[in-house]
């Protein structure tokens, strides 16, 4: 469903040209906006040039509307799809707007480097949220996904990496590497894993600094091709909202680390050469106001500061292949989509609103919560990967507890140093309303966990009780994501889901159309609709800029017509 435009009033500015043609249309503001929608074809507005005055402006009556014949303008003629047969030539030119199909928002360079249709990128939600189905549709219509790798065992991400390297064969695809401080021995073996099966782009999240597996995993993919030019086989996707980490990323690796990974075999004597003249990252999703973890900062400012950081870095190194940033965080209308790609980002990636998508690794429950959600139904609670850290993510505060309860036992954890010296009445408090098991059996729970996924935890809270007060109270932050993605009954107050403002901002703009049902939501559905909405409004700013007055509104549309629309 498509609202009209809300009013056309005509330029008051010099005419353009002159269009000779066949009989064009009377402008309506329904008509027009058709015209703006079938975004491969020009839309011309016209006016009776028997009503320009002499000082070459235009009168508000009798404006017209073409997207076929041709155009002389300034003598200089454009020509347009269709009929080229020539009219009265009574009409002059007073506004247009350009094709833009939607494989032109972004860098062009960014999709046939990837093989993409769309410079769209469907983020790596975590604990799988970003599934394989998700993954394996994003890529079959052109879009860049990643598995959301972060958060599960070793051996889950194993077992996705190899289905989706049997269905995808050569399409592209990639999976997720997040900085795991509490677990290196996880990131190190995922690392590990990506290389050994040959997955050739990792968004890498959550980093703070450099590590040796996300460098070994840039550098073992360095090689020259038969005219001796620097390859690199493995792409890394660096999502960041600080400026001194983006640094890190768009430089080569640190010449440290080159040495350090030579030294064990873990790059060849030539990798280490050539890993001065690549950054550790060419793209740099620059992450504004996100789900998850995030930093909460305002894309409007934090784009063109790194537009400007990108543009200094590059001078610096002098890359022979330029640096790129994309854009995440509040995208999640056809507007932020736009404004998004007008600020410079080369793609753009979205997160919050693909996990109320029916191929996300949720349940039905989460997905009609985020689907009532506003953009004020947010709340920052503490991270279970970094709990000790003090570092929070922000998740859904609509219809959950869990934000609230997550910050009280952070806030437990800073007053006392172990689980003994708990008051009596808060300890008595989180075992019925949070945990609902008494302390001593979360932590037989949680010791069999992390015998099974890393042993050395175990030794570390033996000699520190205060480390195994955090193990215990991160078996909820961790249950809690888990019980959400499983739809786990009775468990509803305590879901962890992860979401940022952008839902919010969805479901306002989707209200009233066919996806304000959930049920309705495909990842191919929204991401056609947000891009061929960007490209909608665009055409539509173009007139505004020649002092076309008009109002456009946007709505979501059947991926049917789009496609009629785009093609």
């Amino acid at each position: 469903m498509t609202s009209p435009c809300q009013e056309v009033d005509a330029p008051r500015r010099a005419r353009l040209g002159i269009y000779r043609g066949p009989a064009p249309t009377p402008l309506e503001p329904d008509r027009l906006l058709a015209a703006l929608r079938r975004v491969r074809e020009p839309v011309w507005v016209l006016a009776r040039s028997a009503e320009h005055r002499t000082d070459s402006t235009v009168e508000t009556a009798r404006l017209a509307i073409a997207t076929s014949g041709r155009v002389e303008l300034d003598g200089r003629a454009g020509e347009g799809p269709g009929s080229t047969a020539d009219g009265d030539g009574d009409w002059a030119l007073v506004g247009h707007a350009d094709p833009l199909p939607l494989e032109d928002l972004g860098d062009a360079g960014f999709r046939a480097d990837h093989g993409l249709r769309l410079n769209y990128v469907v983020g790596a939600m975590a604990n799988g949220i970003a599934s394989e189905e998700l993954v394996e549709t994003a890529s079959r219509r052109g879009l860049l996904a990643f598995f959301g790798a972060g958060g599960l065992a070793y051996g889950r991400v194993e077992r996705a990496i190899a289905t989706l390297r049997s269905r995808l064969l050569d399409r592209p695809w990639g999976a997720n590497l997040i900085h795991s401080p509490a677990e290196p021995d996880l990131e190190d073996a995922v690392s590990r894993l990506y290389q050994e099966r040959g997955v050739q782009r990792v968004s890498a999240s959550a980093y703070l600094r450099l590590t040796l597996p996300i460098v070994r995993y840039r550098l073992s993919g360095l090689r020259r091709d038969g005219q001796g030019r620097v390859v690199c086989d493995h792409h890394v996707f660096a999502k960041v909202s600080r400026v001194e980490v983006a640094r890190q990323f768009w430089a080569p690796a640190p010449r440290a680390m080159v040495d350090a990974l030579r030294s064990d075999g873990s790059i060849s004597s030539e990798q280490a050469e050539l890993a001065a003249a690549v950054p550790v990252a060419r793209e740099v999703t620059v992450e504004a106001d996100s789900g998850g973890h995030t930093d909460n900062r305002p894309a409007i400012a934090l784009l063109p500061t790194f537009a400007a950081l990108r543009d200094r870095l590059q001078d610096e190194h002098r890359f022979e292949r330029a640096l790129r940033f994309g854009a995440a965080g509040g995208i999640s209308t056809p507007g932020s989509v736009l404004a998004a790609f007008e600020l410079g980002a080369a793609y753009v990636l979205t997160g919050s609103v693909n996990q109320g998508c029916l191929e996300a690794g949720t349940c039905d429950a989460v997905r009609r919560m985020l689907a009532e959600a506003e953009q004020a139904d947010v709340a920052m609670a503490p991270a279970a990967d970094m709990f000790e850290m003090g570092v929070k993510l922000q998740v859904l505060k609509r219809g959950t507890l869990f934000a609230s309860r997550a910050q009280k036992l952070y806030d437990l954890y800073r007053a006392h140093d172990s689980l003994d010296l708990l008051p009596a009445g808060d300890r008595e408090k989180i075992e019925k309303t949070v945990f609902r098991h008494p302390i001593d059996e979360v932590w037989r729970q949680t010791r069999e966990f992390w015998q099974q996924r890393d042993a050395k935890q175990l030794q570390r809270a033996e000699d520190d009780p205060k480390h195994r007060m955090a193990l215990v109270f991160r078996w909820y932050l961790g249950k809690s994501s888990h019980w959400a993605n499983s739809g786990e009954p009775g468990r509803q107050a305590d879901y962890q889901i992860w979401c940022g403002p952008a839902m919010g901002a969805f479901n306002e703009w989707a209200r009233g159309s066919h996806l304000e049902d959930w049920r309705q939501r495909t990842v191919e559905e929204i991401a056609l609709n947000l891009m061929h909405g960007a490209a909608v409004l665009a055409r539509s700013n173009q007139l505004r800029r020649q002092g076309l007055s008009l109002a456009v509104r946007i709505r979501p549309e059947r991926r049917a017509r789009i496609e009629g629309e785009s093609s």
